[in-house]
């Protein structure tokens, strides 16, 4: 009755302070402008069944992405186990669905224990490559301190989860052959497939009352890993388990070489080009932006913030940016990592001090420099490149029009090409008559 309790006031607890974070993390989100996301919806489906479910993009590299499918499937089948696990919690019982379910119970236990060897295969990989083989992609300027230290955080955990699950399972099966087991009086086997092998070899040698106590540290560790797991995510790049899903089904269905115009500028230009219109009788157009461009968050859409907060800091991104790889400081992964922490430093202000509060920072400047924005190249092998499409190219493209239209502020080769097409209508500096005079021969 005790455990009981105890089990019951861990879940209300976790699951409650996971849920008042996810909350923050839509009330950070929504500090963005509002965006329409909602049409073709039956595109929108299939992209998301492709790309966050199927992990089509993943498999660009397919060594990372057979890993990495290892550790996902392994994550979503083992939740089976979990229900298991709270319905036993709660109820005192042990093993509750065996004796229903019988031999299904005994495959998909067996499934699960695969899926959590090739898990913990894929996790001892990915360490490996991150602090043995040091991958360059994980080791560049913006992956020091906690980055790092979260992605592996997150693989110890993972292998902390799988060794209490191999723990109970293991612990259990033994005591079961012996007739001990709190699921049976009867000496057999479970017959799962990996722990029918381990309990014997590794577990036989202890007596009843060891086995016991390590049958409750795997179960209590499992426990407890999950739901240490469940609350950090939030805090963790691995919040991409989770939002991916409506990341990808929220992407830009547009061609990925088509900007966004904005609509206030748009139809001031309309007005100048329109010789029959009245500039003075004209209403302001609705939804006239306080700010051209983005200079802070607050100027980017709820789906830019969305994106910031999907970033699995993976950088396959910086990785294929043409920028990056000839020295220079943009770094696409930079961009969404920089947006997520300026979201999150502004927003705290504002849950602190008020909805009107400012701290006198701003996401340009104070967190993106000049040089990074004006890098870019526009070229979209970061957006390509993204396994849960996430746009950087969005956000830049906006961090520039603020710098352009509101501060002024351009590489003098860009200004020298501007002044032309103003007065040339066209980026060379000669007059539009003598276009043609190149045919003439000397």
């Amino acid at each position: 009755m005790i455990a009981a309790i105890i089990f019951s006031i861990m879940l209300v607890a976790g699951f409650g302070w996971f849920g008042v974070n996810i909350l923050k993390i839509r009330s950070n989100i929504l500090l963005g402008r509002d965006v329409n996301r909602k049409d073709r919806p039956a595109e929108r489906w299939r992209v998301m069944t492709l790309v966050a479910l199927g992990q089509k993009k993943m498999f660009a590299r397919p060594i990372p992405a057979l890993l990495h499918l290892g550790i996902y499937v392994a994550f979503v089948i083992t939740q089976v186990e979990l229900i298991e696990i709270v319905v036993d919690g709660i109820t005192g019982s042990h093993r509750a669905f065996m004796e229903s379910l019988g031999g299904f119970y005994t495959l998909v236990i067996s499934i699960i224990e695969i899926l959590s060897v090739a898990a913990l295969i894929a996790t001892i990989a990915f360490l490996v490559r991150r602090n043995i083989l040091r991958l360059r992609r994980f080791h560049k300027p913006e992956m020091k301190g906690f980055p790092t230290f979260d992605a592996n955080l997150i693989l110890c955990m993972e292998l902390i989860l799988v060794f209490c699950i191999f723990t109970m399972n293991g612990a259990d099966e033994a005591l079961y052959l012996q007739g001990a087991s709190h699921a049976s009086h009867e000496a057999g086997s479970f017959g799962f497939a990996i722990s029918s092998w381990v309990g014997p070899h590794i577990f036989g040698g202890f007596s009843v009352e060891t086995l016991h106590v390590l049958e409750r540290v795997g179960w209590w560790g499992h426990w407890i890993m999950v739901l240490s797991f469940l609350n950090y995510l939030p805090y963790s790049k691995h919040f991409h388990i989770l939002l991916a899903f409506p990341n990808t089904w929220y992407s830009n269905l547009e061609k990925k070489g088509k900007f966004t115009n904005m609509e206030a500028v748009t139809n001031e230009v309309k007005l100048m080009l329109d010789p029959t219109a009245d500039p003075f009788a004209a209403p302001a157009p609705e939804g006239a932006p306080q700010r051209f461009g983005a200079k802070d968050v607050t100027d980017l859409t709820w789906k830019n913030l969305m994106d910031a907060y999907t970033c699995t800091e993976c950088g396959r991104c910086t990785s294929e940016c043409p920028a990056n790889i000839t020295g220079k400081k943009l770094s696409p992964r930079k961009i969404m990592m920089d947006t997520r922490d300026r979201m999150v430093e502004l927003a705290d202000g504002k849950r602190k001090n008020g909805k009107e509060y400012e701290d006198g920072k701003s996401l340009m400047f104070d967190y993106i420099t000049e040089e990074e924005v004006w890098a870019c190249t526009s070229c979209n092998a970061c957006v390509q490149a993204c396994p849960v499409n996430i746009d950087p190219l969005a956000i830049i493209v906006d961090l520039r029009r603020y710098l352009v239209m509101e501060e002024s502020k351009m590489p003098t080769e860009l200004t020298g090409m501007l002044t032309n097409i103003e007065n040339n209508g066209a980026p060379w500096q000669f007059s539009p008559a003598d276009r043609g005079n190149w045919i003439h021969e000397d």
